[in-house]
């Protein structure tokens, strides 16, 4: 009577398992290539977000400061109109993303604005497509959205188109204020949220220039404030959309981190499984070549007659 360890069956089905095993890791391999790609991209955008928020502050702080020229010009006893208190329709701009792999980046920014709108009268602007999917699933009365822009250089082009929106808005319906929901780049890669007031416009912040000589002007000063305060508002979402874009790839850039641990877990634990697959089948094949060879003591020899 012979024993039987392993035989064709057994063989076959290691050798499946072991074919099993080397495609899961070569798909893992190939995923993690991916993720390694997509977290160098994210962390190339955040950096040019964050090279450009030089220049847009830069280019606000001369448009204060060309607003503190028109105050002081001004003659006495001429002032802006003070900020009033805030009532009627509000219009609350919430910038999210375009694009997904961010956690839950845009579930934060949408719950702020639920907070911030509350039980009063408000329009919702969202900015991001991913954005305006989930403020539709919350049941938000989103009346406006844009594209979020898909590089650093054209958040500029997304922040003019807002301007024009919000302020063809203010024109057509009277609307009490305006305020802008984004998120900033925080510690250790992740956000946080920044809520700010565009309108009513805070003059005050604004110092009267000191210039002995005071600047030509060819607009009355109405209608230059005017341009004036809309380019600063202007900045400001720019500001924003760019604090956002950094923001939105800082939070990527995790999530691409997450993701390539899980990874490299996964494939270490294939490995293993590799390995204790190949050693079974080793294990198997050596305890069948000594079982043939205990048979084969075992059997009767045949003497061959002269």
């Amino acid at each position: 009577m012979s024993t039987s360890i392993g035989g064709p069956s057994g063989d076959i089905a290691m050798t499946s398992k072991l074919s099993e095993i080397e495609s899961r890791a070569a798909s893992a391999t190939q995923l993690e290539a991916v993720i390694g790609a997509m977290r160098g991209i994210a962390a190339a955008r955040e950096r040019e977000a964050q090279a450009r928020l030089a220049g847009i502050r830069s280019s606000a702080a001369t448009v204060g400061e060309a607003i503190g020229w028109v105050l002081s010009a001004a003659p006495s006893g001429y002032a802006p109109d003070p900020a009033p208190a805030e009532s009627g329709t509000r219009i609350l701009i919430v910038v999210c993303t375009e694009q997904g792999f961010v956690g839950g980046f845009n579930e934060h920014l949408l719950a702020r604005v639920e907070w911030l709108k509350g039980d009063a009268p408000g329009e919702i602007f969202v900015v991001g497509t991913r954005g305006a999917m989930l403020a539709r699933e919350r049941a938000l009365p989103c009346v406006w959205s844009v594209p979020m822009a898909s590089h650093a250089d054209d958040a500029m082009r997304v922040a003019g188109q807002i301007a024009d929106a919000v302020f063809a808005r203010f024109r057509n319906r009277a609307s009490s204020a305006l305020w802008l929901v984004h998120a900033t780049p925080g510690p250790a890669l992740g956000e946080q949220i920044v809520t700010r007031r565009l309108v009513p416009f805070e003059f005050a912040r604004f110092t009267s220039s000191s210039r002995r000589q005071p600047p030509l002007f060819n607009l009355p000063l109405d209608q230059l404030l005017t341009g004036l305060t809309e380019r600063y508002v202007y900045l400001e979402l720019c500001e924003g959309l760019m604090q956002s874009f950094a923001s939105e790839n800082a939070a990527r850039l995790a999530a691409m981190l997450a993701a390539s641990h899980h990874v490299k877990d996964q494939l270490a634990a294939l490995m293993r499984e590799s390995r204790i697959v190949r050693q079974d089948a080793i294990t198997d094949e050596v305890a069948e070549l000594a079982a043939a060879g205990i048979c084969a003591q075992s059997s009767p020899s045949i003497q061959v007659p002269p």
